[in-house]
């Protein structure tokens, strides 16, 4: 299908007073390094503990935005709110994207190339090895989506992996699934994988801070309660324990597990890795699902992976691309 490059109309493509309908942003207002967090809160949490000159500051449904200069790098960053999973974070991404790319006067797709778009994910998670300690940061290498949000964006597999690991988590979820359920056979997972680059930044700059974390793969799911494993409701689970069952799977990736769970990194990675942009994810697990236990203050594990992922975004610059030519 050929890409829609616009005009765009005002239904497909909120804009007025030249800022994008959920977000508010104006294209000049938006750095090309993001971190996205999950919490409204945390954004001026991290602006205080971690910018200076903060330029912009946007507040509309919930979603808090902020420019400034990061002290640690001296670099420009913006901070967005995503929400709580990939639905919410799914509106905030394209509309990032939009205006890294569309004329808001003309509603149309300026040439290419673009500027290169990073974006690391900061959030929490929850950890299922049991030998992970309370406020571990957790890299994402590659990230299975047990949502639905990412299967309405065509995009390929990034490598045979994801495919070898996507039709082994359909087996396992599925097996797990009673055969009189009438959701047998309908949980498909869709795989996808944080950009190589930004992993190899994200590692470099814990291993500079002397911060230790663990590497592997990540598991977003569409909610937070049976959607894990948690069974508070009355109603009987679809999935029984998948939790413990993520956790013993042998995913076919050497030397890697599934380390995690948190609800938005999925679409992240997969939407953005198809626009050719580049994502990561690095997400403290501040709850041990094998040992039942949660940690009631992170907030120092949350500013160690923020460092992490400002250092990150500082190194990228070396890697380059800083365009995006399409």
């Amino acid at each position: 299908m050929a890409v829609n490059d616009g005009p765009f109309t005002s239904c497909d493509l909120p804009i007025f007073g030249g800022r994008i309908y959920h977000t508010q942003l104006k294209p000049e207002e938006l750095s090309p390094n993001i971190i996205i967090v999950g919490d409204p809160e945390r954004v001026p949490e991290i602006t205080r503990d971690h910018l200076y000159c903060p330029q912009v500051f946007l507040d509309h449904r919930g979603l808090v935005t902020i420019t400034g200069v990061a002290r640690e790098t001296d670099q420009r960053v913006t901070l967005v709110t995503s929400g709580m999973g990939t639905p919410s974070l799914e509106i905030v991404v394209n509309e990032l994207v939009a205006a890294n790319e569309i004329n808001f006067d003309s509603r149309a797709r300026n040439q290419s190339p673009f500027k290169m778009i990073n974006i690391i994910r900061v959030g929490t998670s929850g950890a299922l090895q049991r030998e992970t300690e309370l406020g571990t940061p957790i890299i994402t290498d590659y990230v299975i989506g047990l949502d639905n949000a990412g299967m309405f964006y065509d995009i390929g597999y990034p490598d045979e992996l994801c495919r070898v690991l996507e039709e082994r988590v359909h087996k396992a979820v599925d097996d797990a699934i009673s055969l009189t359920s009438r959701f047998k056979g309908k949980i498909f997972p869709y795989v996808s994988r944080a950009n190589p680059d930004v992993v190899k930044a994200l590692e470099y700059a814990a291993n500079q801070l002397g911060v230790e974390y663990k590497k592997g793969i990540t598991t977003s799911n569409s909610g937070f309660f049976a959607n894990q494993g948690r069974h508070v409701s009355r109603v009987p689970l679809t999935v029984p324990d998948i939790d413990g069952i993520l956790a013993k799977l042998d995913t076919g990736i050497p030397g890697q597990r599934i380390e995690n769970m948190e609800m938005e990194a999925s679409f992240l990675a997969h939407f953005l890795g198809g626009l050719g942009y580049r994502a990561g994810i690095i997400c403290p697990g501040i709850a041990n699902r094998r040992e039942g236990s949660f940690a009631q203050h992170y907030a120092k594990n949350v500013s160690d992976a923020t460092k992490v992922a400002l250092l990150a975004l500082y190194e990228l610059r070396k890697i380059g691309p800083l365009v995006l030519a399409v």
